[in-house]
């Protein structure tokens, strides 16, 4: 997906809410004003995508133990140049819990937000505040499939009901805001 296909699916996506009625502004805004903007580089604000996976049920949900944030939350990481962002949504959930068997349940976008992301250390370097323009993806897995901790992101995979997922969560801007607006999305 090039860069202005991924602008496009943008574009073409309809707000839920007024959060994310602001937001795609922000996030289109954004972009149109900085060629970096789906590079880490910019260290002001820059493209991520998350997922939120769920069980052939829906009645779970994957979440990571993450270590920057100590909260149990959704998995995803920056774009880093990629303008596929559904590719990235797929391979940080590879990644970050150690599936192989994961799926869109939609190509379309699922969500989309701007994070907040305080300064914190990654690798020995300090990394400033920052935004996350991110955009999320809907993505199902087997939930009997085996899971594995990346270490140097995360201490924990588990498989949660959308009820646990919101109590295990400590990032309370988060359940309030996000996973709560994703489970209703869900229409469960």
């Amino acid at each position: 997906m090039t860069r202005e296909d991924s602008i496009r699916q943008i574009e073409n996506y309809p707000p839920f809410n007024e959060q994310e009625e602001k937001d795609k502004a922000l996030i289109l805004g954004w972009i149109s004003n900085n060629e970096n903007a789906f590079s880490r580089e910019n260290t002001v604000a820059h493209i991520t995508a998350s997922a939120w996976v769920v069980n052939k049920d829906r009645s779970k949900v994957l979440m990571v133990y993450h270590n920057i944030y100590n909260s149990w939350s959704w998995m995803g990481g920056h774009a880093d140049g990629e303008t596929d962002l559904l590719s990235v949504a797929i391979r940080e959930v590879k990644e970050e819990a150690g599936i192989s068997n994961v799926r869109p349940v939609s190509e379309e976008i699922f969500s989309l937000e701007s994070l907040t992301v305080d300064g914190h250390v990654k690798k020995g370097n300090y990394v400033s505040s920052h935004l996350h323009l991110n955009i999320t993806y809907l993505l199902e897995a087997d939930s009997e499939e085996q899971v594995s901790v990346k270490a140097d992101e995360n201490s924990g995979v588990m498989w949660f009901s959308l009820e646990d997922a919101l109590e295990k969560s400590t990032e309370p801007w988060f359940v309030e805001h996000i996973y709560s607006k994703l489970i209703k999305k869900m229409g469960i």
